[in-house]
């Protein structure tokens, strides 16, 4: 870097001598506060990429006062460790508050075999917390005009066997397909083999399998739908799904711990481990991705959710289409818009998305009315880590509603 200082030239009434003295200093003075200002630029760009969306978005928090801060801090901290963090918890979690990180912490080991310890960059598998990113990517495309969320499954793919069934009833959860998870791994010959999500494809195609129910009939919550968005997503965009995720999502938001697991990557599988510390190998279905294998990072899924409160993916009428319900044929507080689990109540709407696959389990939780956020990510099956909703109780609107138990 080259730096040009101009000094004055105006004639000094004091000797030449300290002149060129004072000069030296102002230029020594000088350069040593740029070099301090780059050094604090380079770390604050480092530790604290994660909360420099807001600076750019269109939301505008109020700030919280010194105050309220160190008040929610503590009763987060408390909430932590009743429900986590002295009951066995493996992971990372972050949680935030009109746009300020209130607790972020990692406890335990990304590899209790080896005792690896947890860091801001260990990426964990986020199980169905992936399918948040499938759906925007749809929702994207659709704002796009480059696809109908009422086109069938047959404008992608036309050989595919069961008719009446649409994008949209994909997204949530209407279609009555069967899940792959068991339809693949009943079958002797995919048992031993990694499939894909063309592999998958093409067994519906040859075999089909006996549908759940009728298209559009009722919730049910089905991996399938999602495997299938993602190769609507390949369809579409002409590009890999993992490669669209990158550059679309990941890459526009400083996301830059994160990726999608395939196949290609199964030689470099990261194993999540049962209670007993033994590791779950690498299954049969476990590269194919659009319902799971998004891996990432708390301090990611920060960015995440702050690019969603700022319109940064898609817009807010787009957003707003994604996170209203589609299942209103029982009466309940919870249902499921496109790609996202809801809960209405009477003072507050949660958007949110858990995730369980393996010995990975992990929450996303969006208190929208309190523009809170709470992130949990785990490699090592924890059942309590889904009561980590509750520390949202500790913000206004949520707290006038006790939060019931969200759903897996």
């Amino acid at each position: 870097m080259i730096i040009q200082l101009n000094v004055s030239e105006k004639r000094l009434t004091v000797s030449p001598i300290f002149a060129a003295i004072k000069k030296e200093k102002l230029l020594t003075r000088l350069l040593f506060i740029v070099f301090i200002a780059s050094l604090f630029a380079c770390k604050q760009k480092e530790d604290s990429r994660y909360s420099a969306v807001r600076a750019t978005g269109d939301i505008s928090y109020r700030k919280l006062s010194t105050m309220e801060k160190e008040s929610y801090k503590a009763a987060v901290v408390h909430m932590y460790d009743s429900i986590l963090g002295n009951h066995g918890f493996n992971g990372s979690i972050l949680v935030a508050k009109n746009g300020e990180v209130l607790l972020e912490d990692y406890h335990g080991y990304s590899n209790p075999v080896t005792k690896d310890t947890l860091t801001p960059f260990t990426a964990f598998h986020l199980a169905s917390v992936s399918k948040t990113f499938t759906g925007m990517a749809i929702m994207k495309l659709w704002e796009e005009n480059k696809l109908k969320l009422d086109d069938s499954l047959q404008v992608f793919f036309p050989e595919f066997p069961y008719s009446g069934i649409t994008v949209r009833m994909l997204l949530s959860h209407r279609s009555g397909l069967p899940n792959y998870v068991y339809f693949m791994t009943q079958n002797p010959v995919w048992r031993r083999r990694i499939a894909t999500n063309n592999d998958m494809l093409q067994f519906m195609i040859e075999k089909k399998p006996a549908l759940y129910g009728y298209p559009d009939q009722g919730f049910h919550y089905c991996n399938t739908n999602f495997a299938l968005l993602a190769l609507i997503v390949e369809k579409v965009s002409g590009q890999p799904f993992p490669e669209y995720i990158k550059n679309t999502i990941f890459t526009p938001l400083g996301m830059t711990n994160s990726f999608v697991f395939s196949k290609a990557d199964s030689a470099d599988y990261h194993p999540s481990f049962q209670p007993n510390n033994r590791p779950f190998p690498l299954e049969s279905i476990d590269c194919v991705y659009g319902d799971k294998n998004v891996y990432s990072t708390v301090r990611d899924m920060y960015l995440w959710d702050q690019a969603l409160y700022n319109n940064r993916v898609v817009s807010q009428a787009t957003y707003q289409e994604a996170t209203k319900p589609y299942s209103l044929e029982r009466p309940s507080i919870h249902n499921y818009g496109l790609g996202w689990r809801l809960m209405m109540l009477p003072n507050s709407k949660i958007i949110y998305h858990n995730g369980w696959w393996h010995g990975n389990n992990t929450v996303f939780t969006r208190l929208v009315n309190d523009t809170a956020t709470i992130i949990i990510l785990s490699n090592k099956f924890n059942r309590a880590i889904y009561s980590g909703m509750k520390i949202g109780t500790v913000f206004a609107n949520s707290k006038k509603t006790e939060v019931e138990k969200p759903l897996e």
